[in-house]
């Protein structure tokens, strides 16, 4: 990003309460345009409200969000796809009764332009429409590895290849920004790895924004240009991944010795 860019996405003085308990208080970060950007944490950091908050499912209490240049805030849900926000579930949002080439035209709703009318009748522009997001739908599930896995209903697929579906339906939509919530999670080492790649490869070639939430330290600390660390839903370290796994606020936040021994096999 240059001196002069905008960032794609800014959060100042972001405060979420339920009640009398605070899920996160006074968040405030950039995230550059074309970074891949990740948010870690313990256990009930606040990390997932974060998510909520970026997703619209949640209102937050203070603070403002804006998204390349607009207030985020003032979205309607159903209007996120369209300005270009698109999010994977950690336990899934899938329909399983659906294909998985289904489930991912479906990431693309907010693209097509045939009426009821017209889809009914098949006119020429619905027919066309048709198969412009079956092939873009297809080119989605080809990237993410699973094409010949297309027609399969998608409940019937293993844990990680309905994981590829989400992202391949998340990267139909035609995001600038794509929020992924746990990609690894409950995972084998083997899935955990190739996951890690596709997500190297969604940033590197697809020119995408991507703001990662992991417990896989791991896999964010190889792949992560910058990292913010919450804890008790305040900010404690915010830098490249050299910078964050050094604080020692971070390590004592993680349990210390645990996270060390996490954070050498990452050096090494």
């Amino acid at each position: 990003m240059t001196a002069s860019a905008a960032p794609m996405l800014e959060v100042r003085d972001l405060t979420l309460r339920f009640g009398s308990v605070t899920a996160f208080a006074d968040l405030s970060f950039d995230v550059a345009r074309g970074e891949l950007f990740a948010v870690i944490g313990p256990n009930g950091a606040g990390k997932t409200s974060l998510f909520n908050v970026l997703s619209r499912a949640y209102v937050p209490t203070a603070g403002s969000v804006r998204f390349d240049g607009a207030d985020l805030l003032r979205l309607r849900i159903s209007a996120l796809a369209g300005a270009g926000v698109a999010r994977t579930f950690q336990n899934l949002g899938l329909f399983g009764e659906l294909t998985a080439l289904e489930n991912v035209l479906i990431g693309r709703h907010h693209l097509m332009r045939s009426g009821t009318l017209r889809s009914g009748l098949w006119l020429g522009y619905a027919r066309r429409e048709e198969r412009r997001h079956r092939a873009a739908a297809m080119e989605a599930l080809e990237f993410t590895g699973i094409g010949h896995h297309a027609h399969a209903p998608t409940g019937t697929l293993p844990f990680g290849i309905q994981k590829r579906v989400e992202i391949a339906r998340a990267l139909a939509m035609e995001p600038k920004l794509m929020l992924l919530d746990e990609p690894v999670a409950g995972m084998s080492v083997s899935e955990r790895e190739e996951i890690t790649a596709l997500v190297r490869r969604l940033h590197r070639e697809r020119d995408l924004t991507l703001l990662l939430v992991e417990h896989d330290m791991g896999m964010v600390m190889r792949i992560a240009q910058r990292v913010l660390v919450l804890d008790f839903g305040r900010v404690i370290a915010i830098g490249t991944p050299a910078e964050v796994q050094r604080d020692e606020r971070v390590i004592r936040a993680y349990l210390g010795e645990e996270l060390e021994g996490d954070l050498a096999e990452v050096r090494r």
